[in-house]
């Protein structure tokens, strides 16, 4: 049979797909910048406040649907870009504020963390190539921030949370932030590599510069922005950056049985037991989590798409997919994927995630595209009929967020539809080449 990812028709399905979940974020935009959690029908909920990884979601995923040319999406980013270069961007300390609570008043508490910077360049790298005003100012800023303050050299991965003001740095480091990191990484170096070869007078859309009120020539920002960019690294730095954590999970995978350690000390030392009190955490849940031992197959493959033919890392992305299948999905007798399993792959929780079955969906496509095999083309088409039976509402717009162990809608960890991220891209993923990351290959002419 003709695998679905070739087919017209699920490709136009696909695209569908991707214009319908679109249109439910457009609500995400708020008048003073950033973007709102939204509820079961797509309207903000104020009661979450604006959260910073759900304005850079939207900010990513509508810049994609600006590169696609979907009408509204360009301003849904501008709006939610707004965000991140207005009240929450930390204009005394640098960076970025985790939240701004339902008056607007910054988070401080919580201090700033490494996952929050690292979908800062994810947002920025794609408003950057979608052409949206400001975006390469804040790529350039937000890559700077980044390698000042949460990459580690000497280690090859990034620390995780640091206090407001920057003075004291956790000593938790985390698997989940390192895993964003990379995938934003991938996306800064496209970014970087195409801004950089863009001519001065066309580069995202501004001119090389202008005139001030005396006549006198003046840069444009944005071309600035682009030398300022090459301070930390071109592409191939960046891909080096991201290669350099792909090694150490690996060698996580290969002494874990595939299951990942999500929790480390300072010193990287693995904290098997971290959160057994309270296994569904929603950002440090206890035990291993195999929609990131998926997420991280996927993001692998992207990686050696962009850095060439590695045998080795096909095989850790294989295993990485097989372990989290084999562990979580149907685990307790059900179709879907159970949250987390114990370092024996016996079920903790057994919620079923919407980000994790989207994740799945999207990492058989690329090991499909990578290796050819017909399995994973199987379970393409299995999960994408889950997915349709279970998760996505043709009622009220977007995904369940959440599902009980019976596959019935629930809001114990994730009330709502906060975001598009997870679902929206497995839309695209499908259609693309595995490198460059998604919107370099739409800004550079890619079909989707």
């Amino acid at each position: 049979m003709t695998p679905w990812t070739q087919l017209p028709s699920h490709r136009a399905w696909l695209d569908a797909e991707s214009r319908r979940l679109l249109a439910f974020g457009l609500g995400a935009a708020l008048p003073g910048g950033g973007a709102a959690y939204l509820d079961d029908d797509g309207v903000p909920d104020p009661a979450h406040g604006v959260q910073t990884w759900i304005t850079c979601r939207t900010v990513h995923v509508h810049s994609l649907g600006a590169l696609l040319g979907i009408p509204g999406c360009g301003p849904a980013a501008d709006a939610a870009l707004a965000g991140l270069t207005g009240p929450l961007r930390d204009p005394e300390h640098g960076g970025w504020y985790g939240a701004l609570d339902a008056d607007g008043r910054p988070h401080t508490g919580a201090g700033k963390s490494c996952y929050d910077h690292a979908f800062v360049m994810l947002a920025a790298s794609s408003a950057a190539l979608a052409g949206r005003p400001g975006g390469t100012e804040l790529l350039a800023e937000a890559t700077r921030v980044y390698v000042e303050r949460f990459w580690d050299d000497d280690a090859g991965r990034p620390v995780d949370t640091w206090d407001v003001t920057f003075t004291h740095c956790d000593d938790y480091r985390g698997l989940n932030a390192t895993m964003h990191s990379v995938e934003a990484m991938l996306a800064v170096a496209d970014a970087v590599d195409a801004l950089a070869a863009k001519p001065a007078t066309t580069a995202v859309g501004h001119r090389a510069g202008q005139r001030d009120g005396a006549g006198h020539h003046t840069a444009d920002p944005a071309t600035s922005a682009v030398a300022g960019l090459l301070d930390h690294g071109d592409g191939a730095v960046w891909r080096e950056r991201a290669a350099r954590a792909v090694a150490f999970v690996a060698d996580l995978a290969e002494s874990h049985d595939g299951r990942l350690p999500e929790h480390f000390g300072r010193d990287w030392t693995p904290d098997l037991g971290l959160n057994r009190d309270r296994p569904d955490d929603k950002f440090k849940p206890y035990g291993a989590t195999p929609g990131h031992g998926l997420e991280w197959a996927r993001l692998i493959l992207h990686l050696e798409a962009a850095t060439g033919p590695d045998e080795g890392l096909v095989r850790t992305a294989t295993a990485l997919f097989d372990r989290a299948v084999e562990d979580a999905w149907a685990a307790d007798g059900a179709d879907g994927f159970v949250y987390t399993t114990d370092w024996d792959g016996v079920p903790v929780v057994r919620t079923r995630m919407h980000w994790v079955l989207a994740e799945a969906i999207g990492t058989a496509a690329a090991l499909h595209a990578r290796t050819g095999e017909d399995r994973f083309a199987e379970w393409y088409a299995r999960w994408w009929d889950y997915a349709e039976r279970y998760l996505i509402d043709r009622r009220r717009g977007s995904w369940h967020h959440e599902l009980d162990e019976d596959n019935r809608p629930s809001a114990k960890v994730w009330p709502g539809k906060p975001d598009l991220y997870h679902a929206f891209q497995v839309t695209l993923i499908p259609r693309l080449p595995l490198a460059p990351t998604l919107a370099a290959a739409l800004a550079s002419g890619g079909s989707a």
